[in-house]
């Protein structure tokens, strides 16, 4: 794996006309000013020196803006706090948090683990894919949907749960729970 090499910064313009500097990581792979706004402020909470500390926070926003992990955005971000890009693939390889491939505008894990297992998460998991059309690991033709299995969300006592796009976690998933949560996601 090669480094990449941080360019200088430079200006597009934004929605609202104002311009709004971003950074260039090379091989024309940008990150937009705000992002890197939201990194300085992730960066700010460490002690002096401590910049690797916000690794998981800077990936996560950076999937926030890009919709996923490709490869630059971790290598950027590795370089903007100042890390091997090794160190930055540890993190987004080891969490499952991080999608390293494209996934669909909700992201639908649920946790089959053995509590929710027993508590009628494979049920919830199988009426997700026949809802959906789509088997575990699979996104939506309309990219609206992907669908994936988790292991232990650490809501045992809620089995089964479900958890969107990394944020919202449902419990107690009937089929009539899945459905509201599924008619929420417009």
């Amino acid at each position: 794996m090669t480094t990449m090499k941080e360019k200088p910064m430079t200006q597009t313009a934004s929605a609202n006309g104002l311009e709004r500097p971003e950074r260039d990581f090379g091989e024309g792979f940008c990150l937009s000013g705000e992002t890197l706004q939201k990194f300085d402020r992730e960066i700010a909470k460490y002690p002096e020196g401590q910049r690797r500390s916000a690794v998981m926070a800077c990936l996560a926003l950076a999937q926030e803006e890009i919709g996923w992990l490709p490869r630059k955005a971790v290598e950027a971000v590795a370089a903007y706090l100042g890390i091997p890009p090794i160190a930055a693939w540890e993190v987004a390889t080891f969490y499952n948090m991080y999608d390293l491939e494209p996934v669909g505008r909700h992201k639908l894990t649920v946790c089959t683990g053995l509590p929710c297992a027993l508590s009628g998460g494979v049920h919830a998991a199988k009426y997700l894919q026949e809802k959906l059309g789509i088997g575990l690991g699979e996104t939506t033709p309309d990219g609206k949907f992907t669908l994936l299995e988790g292991e232990c969300m650490g809501a045992c006592g809620d089995a089964p749960v479900l958890l969107m796009n990394n944020r919202r976690m449902c419990s107690f998933m009937t089929p009539e729970k899945i459905d509201q949560s599924l008619e929420g996601c417009k």
